[in-house]
């Protein structure tokens, strides 16, 4: 009996260590196609049947602790429930009014920023945040908290970004940021705006005079990642298979953006961690069970999806699967800036596919692991349809 246990414990590791490799790679391999849940060799329950997906996410029953990946601090999850909900809209908010408001500056902006020649998929990132760079921190602000935010993008955000630099560099890095981040914080409390500016007032406001400081710092940067970080890697996404893929030429912008997020998912694994026992598909999962709901498996299910594996933007000619399609995850806790996401990348692959002659160039292969799913390094061409030569 010890000899068993010994062996498992062995396994065990070893699955540990080739999960901590490349998870992804390792979660595929045991999928397999045809799994909807299963006990990883990791030593975590996973799930990939989009059903049990949605169960787990939206936490009907109440079977798994609450809790928020975006609200998530090193301290504990923002709160209260209320704060979330508030901050999520008004966050939405402004960014739409800006979108709106802005939308005839994204030809000049793809123009400047990506032709003739830019490199991904920190050309998403920077172009995301030239777009967004009076919501993300207003003019106004400090030019040492400006600073610190492009050192944030640079650091944190971009692919990679954390391979560049040591790690005391990092820590101390880290702690000016906070520092700096802090400060602004207790000033723009003091000034008490009425209505945000920035998604910094976003945070201060909808935290509210009792929250940390350190926690809504947190919240600021949640934001930077999933606007910078986040948005600029499904613009990644969407421009690599757009031009990788020329047979798919007169796709829909909505069909190309859709298409990529569902084979590429940016937030691509969701950790739950049960209250109580309980069956998911037939499987015990227990308190002291880590839950990994993997949404790149749960958009490349063979039982759901028609050749799950390939790029086929036209299949979103046809009403959405949304059992299966979950980008921004889904229940309580989904993506509060689902819809405006979708407008800037549709907007944004508009103006690349209809003005511009898109070619690309590898210079790596496969995805960018890390808390998102970032494409691959590649070169990106564009040359402008008005000034291409005439063939004859």
């Amino acid at each position: 009996m010890a000899r068993l246990a010994d062996d498992k414990g062995a396994r065990q590791r070893r699955g540990a260590a080739a999960y901590r490799h490349d998870p992804l790679r390792f979660l595929a391999a045991e999928f397999e196609g045809a799994r909807d849940v299963w006990r990883s060799a990791s030593g975590r329950l996973c799930v990939a049947g989009p059903q049990v997906a949605r169960d787990v996410l939206g936490n009907r029953q109440g079977a798994f602790r609450e809790t928020s990946d975006f609200f998530h601090t090193r301290t504990g999850v923002f709160g209260p429930r209320a704060a979330q909900i508030a901050i999520g809209r008004a966050a939405r908010d402004l960014v739409r009014r800006h979108l709106d408001a802005h939308r005839a500056d994204l030809p000049r902006l793809v123009g400047t920023r990506l032709a003739p020649t830019s490199t991904w998929p920190d050309a998403g990132n920077l172009l995301i945040r030239e777009h967004l760079r009076d919501v993300l921190l207003c003019p106004d602000s400090p030019t040492e908290l400006h600073a610190v935010v492009d050192g944030i993008i640079a650091r944190a955000v971009l692919a990679g970004a954390r391979e560049h630099h040591a790690v005391l560099s990092r820590l101390r890095f880290r702690h000016r940021a906070m520092s700096a981040l802090g400060r602004e914080i207790r000033a723009r409390r003091s000034a008490r705006a009425a209505e945000p500016r920035d998604l910094l007032d976003v945070a201060v406001i909808g935290g509210g005079p009792a929250a940390d400081p350190g926690q809504i710092a947190e919240v600021y940067l949640s934001f930077l990642f999933a606007t910078v970080g986040s948005i600029g890697f499904a613009l990644g996404w969407a421009v690599q298979l757009t031009g990788t893929h020329p047979d798919t030429a007169g796709n829909e912008p909505a069909w190309i953006v859709r298409e990529a997020l569902r084979l590429w998912p940016v937030a691509w694994l969701f950790a739950r961690t049960p209250s109580r026992a309980h069956t998911l598909a037939g499987i015990t999962a227990d308190p002291h069970d880590e839950v990994n709901v993997c949404l790149y498996l749960v958009h490349r299910h063979p039982q759901h999806w028609e050749r799950p594996d390939e790029f086929v933007p036209r299949r979103w000619a046809a009403p959405p699967r949304d059992a299966a399609y979950m980008p921004f995850g889904f229940g309580p806790h989904t993506c509060a800036g689902a819809t405006v996401t979708m407008t800037l990348l549709e907007d944004l692959i508009r103006i690349i596919t209809r003005d511009w002659h898109l070619s690309i160039t590898a210079s790596g292969s496969g995805p960018q692991l890390g808390p998102a799913l970032a494409p691959p390094r590649f070169t990106a061409e564009l040359h402008h349809r008005a000034a291409a030569p005439e063939r004859r």
